[in-house]
């Protein structure tokens, strides 16, 4: 866990600082110009989910930033332009599928919800993996239901001592600073 922090941490500083390395220089005129290493202030990713904080318990995001098992779902919520709704204060549940789930959806399926096209229904999706608390995994066999960000009840079943979730097996159970990460076998769709 401490590498995986390390490795967050690394990672955030990396992305801070670079997004935000801008040069003043002058002309020989005695101008100024501004030259910066990324594009504009307005297309830059602003909010919660983009400052730096390395003196916290990681979030439920950065716990996935981190994960070298979760960088498609990474992938789909920097597409959804969820970022900021993961790091709240909470507490938040992340039912968070691993590469290998999403690998299992039909050929195409990924790359398809990851168009900028899709990106609501990418949103929609993702949202179903997502409820308010901070349950482990026996706490969650007493619950029959759960209600998910996405405004849909998904079903809890116990079989011997695993834990499904909408169909996913809970297969680890990563506590963060505002919830928890609950990696699952399974993406999880909504009904709907």
């Amino acid at each position: 866990m401490k590498t995986i922090t390390k490795l967050l941490f690394v990672s955030a500083t990396l992305l801070v600082f670079s997004a935000c390395k801008n040069e003043t220089k002058t002309e020989g005129d005695g101008s100024a110009i501004e030259s910066s290493a990324t594009t504009s202030a307005s297309t830059q990713k602003q909010g919660q989910a983009f400052i730096e904080n390395d003196e916290s318990k990681p979030n439920v995001l950065q716990i996935a930033i981190g994960s070298p098992v979760h960088t498609t779902l990474v992938a789909a919520v920097q597409a959804a332009e969820l970022e900021n709704a993961l790091v709240n204060a909470g507490p938040l549940m992340v039912f968070a599928p691993t590469n290998a789930a999403f690998d299992a959806l039909p050929a195409g399926t990924v790359e398809e919800l990851l168009k900028p096209v899709n990106k609501e229904k990418l949103a929609y999706i993702l949202k179903n993996h997502v409820t308010p608390g901070n349950y482990s995994k026996d706490f969650l066999k007493k619950f029959k239901k759960l209600g998910q960000a996405s405004n849909e009840n998904i079903a809890v079943e116990v079989i011997g001592d695993d834990v499904f979730v909408g169909g996913a097996k809970i297969v680890a159970s990563i506590p963060a600073g505002n919830g928890i990460v609950h990696v699952v076998d399974k993406v999880i769709l909504p009904a709907n």
